[in-house]
């Protein structure tokens, strides 16, 4: 059963059956696809024989007859074709092969040279760092860094030195101990509470209020008294009153020595006595002071010490500012009296009056000489008004009561308002001193001169022995005629012989000593400070700048370059500075010009026009009257960045070869107009950073995308809205250069160049582009503004000039505030209040560069002087300003500075550059 079974299929049938057939299929076709080609093949190919080659038909045939056939011509062509475009890709590639070889052998060469730059970078760098070190080695040798003086501080229980055996022996070098005052301590001061010693409750109120004023005012007070160089000690003015005694002499030498910083003789102490009277009391006369400095109106010969003390000028505006609008114009130069004088002296009136007229100096001579030349004084005057050949005012005898006055004192008449009306129209103020020769200063001589300098009458003091304020600083021959007693017979002449532009010249500087030295109580207090501390040699603390609160700002886009605005050609201006900011040199003789000029400036004083303060507290003095400008140095010919063969554009020159400008902007919420205004500035040589003043409340736009000049653009946040922001010193700005310049104002970059290299040849005075002038109405008797194009200008627009730094510290803390005042009333007249300074101080007019009359853009909004009453406000502005200086200050000229060779090109063999005409 299971052999059957296995031998059976599925159907029944037997299995090797079923082999079989498999096996014979499988024969069946290998033979069919094996043997029937091959027997076809042979058949085929001897049919092809047995007819012939021309009766071929499935041999190959000569390709001519194929491509007869109509489709296959098609086929031929399209064949021939792309052989071609094969043989030309072939020929394009070997070409690129070999340009690919080419550059790799270039790449190589490259690589080359980059190593070898390398190499000698690495080698520059090498040098560079070594010359750096040689530099630093000479420097140390011949600069050796100096490390500060040991500050000494007071000790309270320092026994001090012995005083000098003299009293008229004690001078700065014997009496001050400079080593509580080093150069760099910064002058520190404390002054005495006045009710810490018991005479403080008898002092003047006033006196008192006006001191406590100006203390607090000073930026040299310190309220630490164990580091203080300097302490003063207000001692008078005393009020006199009947209920309280007076001060005795041994009582006010013990008060003194009871001070807690006396120290046994009161060295690097101060007595101060400020005077409000006629009649002061001098209750330091027979008064031990030791080695403390005494400053007051009035000293006798044995009291005051040469070079020691100081001689003041009286307190007459203690708490209230003087009104600058009341003071008398100083033109014109002559007035109704040629000199005017107001006294009265008892002790000489009986003999003048009743006696004959006096003797000649002949006559004298040949005697014995007179004892009181007062006397021949009140002779020669009467006799003087008497022959009517000038209009004169003498007056020996008082219509009111006489002001009391010390003996042999000339006593003031009448009321101060009363003396004032009479100087106002005087020519010259005569100032007769004491006739006791050892009455050195006295009050009432003072307060003459004050009253005298304050109307612009010129002081004539006769008495060549009398000590005038501060007359080791001030150079009083400059503001003062100084006649010896003698010579009062030729006083007329004297008088008369004087042109009128000196007369001019004094009454600027008599004015100029008035205001900053005498005219307020804080200008007293500093003048004090200013004279100690510049007769020790010690720098005055720097004048502050404004902080710069800066509004963020992101910049968009690399600004472009308006081609109108730098189209200059192949015309090379300079180099842009790729470099950081390079800052104008500061501080360059902080301890060295004090030192250096203060042995000779012994009665010397600044020109009238030479300010220059460091602090607007801090009035000017000799050694601190310097020219504007950075410095000069030696450069060889040939050497430095001009030289041979260079164009005078190309090399920055002078004396200061390296310098940049600061661009200060001024915008009120025209942010389009400031953007394209800033664009314009980029490429600009030498240019160091631009400040935008932002004079909107309102601040700029936050998706505002300020453009990249590749300089830093400082945007100043401004308190208010005012145009006097114009000329802030911020201290953003690190440059002496200052190009002021409005945002609508459109100048090429080779006119911005060369106005910055005029300014360089004249840096004190300002150098812009459209000029302006004044003109007297005779119809109105006032003066006008004009802008019509001249030959002639005395003004340029600040929208678009240079000037020095130095004058916005003097237009924002020096310049008298009423002016700022009208600038902020009328949004107007900045410009002209800047031409008004300057002018004033260097007694020069402004200057013009290039034939502009205009520089506005067209197409910009409207700006405030298109406004009808814009002229209107500016004549008003040049009136108000001519008032409260006293005179015109502005000055004419023709003088234009135009290019003639800034574009032309000088072979080597020039080497001489004419730069303007």
């Amino acid at each position: 059963m299971q052999r059957n079974g296995g031998m059976v299929g599925n159907n029944g049938q037997p299995w090797v059956l079923r082999r079989v057939r498999l096996t014979w299929l499988s024969f069946m076709l290998f033979f069919i696809l094996v043997f029937f080609p091959l027997i076809a093949h042979y058949y085929l190919t001897t049919i092809d024989e047995a007819g012939g080659p021309d009766k071929r038909i499935f041999g190959p045939r000569p390709g001519g007859e194929l491509c007869e056939v109509k489709h296959v011509q098609d086929l031929c062509r399209i064949r021939e074709s792309v052989s071609e475009e094969l043989l030309q890709l072939e020929a394009k590639r070997q070409e690129l092969n070999g340009e690919i070889a080419r550059l790799n052998l270039r790449i190589e060469a490259c690589k080359r040279s980059i190593d070898s730059a390398k190499q000698d970078l690495l080698q520059l760098k090498n040098v560079i760092s070594q010359t750096e070190h040689s530099y630093k080695e000479l420097m140390a040798q011949n600069q050796p860094k100096l490390s500060l003086p040991v500050r000494l501080l007071p000790d309270k229980d320092d026994p001090g030195y012995p005083p000098p055996k003299s009293v008229q022996n004690c001078r700065l070098h014997t009496c001050f101990d400079y080593a509580r005052c080093p150069l760099t301590s910064g002058f520190p001061v404390y002054v005495y509470d006045t009710g810490s010693y018991p005479w403080g409750e008898k002092l003047d109120p006033l006196v008192k209020q006006a001191f406590a004023s100006s203390v607090k005012s000073s930026v040299y007070v310190t309220d630490n008294p164990n580091i203080a160089c300097l302490y003063i000690v207000l001692v008078g003015e005393i009020q006199e009153s009947p209920s309280s005694p007076p001060v005795s002499l041994l009582d006010l030498e013990k008060q003194l020595k009871a001070l807690p910083y006396w120290r046994l003789d009161g060295h690097n102490h101060l007595l101060v006595h400020l005077s409000r009277k006629s009649l002061t009391q001098n209750f330091l006369y027979n008064v031990s002071t030791g080695r403390a400095a005494v400053a007051q109106s009035t000293f006798f010969e044995n009291q005051y010490r040469e070079g020691f003390d100081m001689v003041l000028s009286p307190l007459v505006h203690a708490l209230s500012e003087p009104n600058f609008l009341e003071v008398p114009p100083q033109v014109p130069v002559k007035r109704k009296y040629l000199f005017t004088f107001q006294g009265e002296k008892v002790e000489s009136l009986r003999s003048s009056l009743l006696e004959a007229p006096p003797q000649s100096f002949e006559e004298e001579m040949e005697g014995d000489p007179p004892a009181d030349y007062d006397d021949r004084i009140i002779g020669t005057l009467k006799a003087v008004q008497d022959s009517h050949l000038d209009q004169v005012l003498v007056e020996f005898t008082c219509k009111n009561q006489a002001k009391p006055s010390l003996p042999t004192e000339w006593a003031l008449c009448g009321e101060r308002e009363d003396r004032l009306e009479v100087l106002k129209v005087s020519t010259f103020a005569l100032v007769i001193s004491p006739g006791d020769v050892q009455l050195v200063s006295s009050a009432g001589c003072s307060m003459r001169l004050f009253e005298a300098l304050e109307v612009g009458a010129i002081p004539v003091v006769l008495g060549d022995y009398s000590k005038l304020p501060y007359h080791n600083l001030i150079r009083w021959n400059e503001a003062v005629i100084m006649v010896p007693k003698p010579r009062i017979t030729e006083l007329h002449f004297l008088l008369r012989s004087i042109s009128d532009n000196d007369l001019l010249v004094m009454r600027r500087q008599g004015r100029f000593l008035w205001e900053t030295y005498f005219s307020t109580s804080e200008s007293i207090f500093s003048t004090i400070l200013a004279s100690v501390r510049t007769s020790i040699q010690i720098p005055a603390a720097p004048i502050r700048e404004e902080p710069v609160q800066e509004i963020p700002h992101k910049a968009g886009k690399l600004a472009g370059t308006d081609a109108n605005m730098a189209d200059n050609g192949d015309l090379d201006l300079g180099p842009v500075e790729v470099e950081p900011p390079y800052a104008s040199p500061r501080f360059l003789r902080n301890f060295t010009y004090t030192a250096a000029d203060v042995y000779h400036t012994w009665n010397r004083a600044p020109g009238p026009f030479h300010l220059f303060p460091h602090t607007p507290h801090d009035p000017v003095l000799p050694s601190e009257a310097k020219f504007l400008g950075s410095g000069t140095g030696f450069r060889p010919i040939g050497q430095g960045s001009g030289g041979s063969g260079k164009e005078f554009q190309a090399a920055l020159g002078g004396n200061v070869p390296r310098e940049q400008f600061t661009v200060v902007m001024l915008t009120y919420e025209r942010e389009e107009v400031l953007m394209n205004a800033l664009e314009r500035l980029n490429g600009l040589p030498y240019l160091n950073k631009v400040v935008v003043v932002w004079n909107s409340p309102k601040p700029p736009s936050d998706d505002l995308l300020w453009p990249d000049i590749g300089l830093p653009i400082v945007v100043v946040r401004t308190e208010k809205n005012s145009l006097n922001n114009r000329f802030l010193p911020w201290d953003a700005v690190e440059t002496e250069a200052i190009l002021s310049i409005d945002d609508d104002a459109h100048l090429r970059h080779d006119e911005i160049m060369f106005g910055f290299r005029v300014w360089r040849e004249a840096r004190d005075r300002i150098v812009g582009f459209p000029g302006r002038f004044h003109a007297w109405d005779v119809n109105h008797q006032s003066w006008l503004y004009n802008s019509n194009y001249s030959c002639e200008l005395s003004m340029v627009l600040t929208g678009a000039a240079f000037f020095h730094k130095y004058y916005a510290y003097l237009y924002s803390y020096v310049m008298p505030q009423a002016i700022r005042d009208m600038v902020d009333e009328y949004i107007n007249c900045e410009d002209i209040a800047m031409n008004f300074l300057v002018s004033h101080i260097t007694r020069k007019p402004p200057i013009k560069v290039t034939s502009r009359w205009t520089f506005r853009c067209p197409g910009c909004p409207q700006a405030l002087s298109h406004d009808d009453s814009h002229f209107h406000e500016r004549h008003k502005c040049i009136n108000f300003f001519v008032k409260v200086y006293g005179y015109m200050p502005l000055l004419y000229t023709q003088f234009r500075v135009d290019s003639v060779l800034f574009k032309t090109r000088l072979p080597h063999d020039k080497t001489k550059c004419f730069k303007f005409i």
